[in-house]
């Protein structure tokens, strides 16, 4: 089976992210800061990271740049995935390193597209 790791802040938001990528067929590893999401991704591998960005401490554009500053990590996918919406906050997160942007509030069907569109 294949492991999504989930870094986010937000305890409702992690839980909904969970169930809807346990309904994709992952497994998922809940993150709940950027600096435990960093920690979960060298120890676990994931195939997929769905991160947050505006997170306490260590932010989710940080974390992305430790992910890929490192060889055995820095290919797995990241989607951000965040209420930011400005265009720059979108380049931003992509010059961090993350492969795509879903800004919240999305649907379960954009965020299959999304993931998908990764694979």
């Amino acid at each position: 089976m294949k492991k999504a790791l989930v870094v986010e802040d937000h305890p409702d938001m992690l839980e909904v992210l969970t169930w809807q990528l346990e309904m994709m067929g992952f497994s998922v590893i809940a993150a709940k800061n950027g600096k435990e999401g960093v920690e979960k991704a060298f120890e676990e591998k994931p195939q997929l990271i769905l991160m947050d960005i505006m997170m306490p401490g260590m932010d989710g554009r940080e974390a992305t740049r430790l992910i890929r500053a490192n060889a055995e990590t820095q290919d797995i996918p990241i989607l951000a995935a965040t209420v930011l919406f400005r265009e720059s906050d979108r380049r931003s997160c992509l010059e961090a390193g993350c492969n795509d942007f879903i800004q919240k509030p999305f649907t379960f069907q954009e965020l299959q597209q999304m993931i998908e569109g990764l694979a």
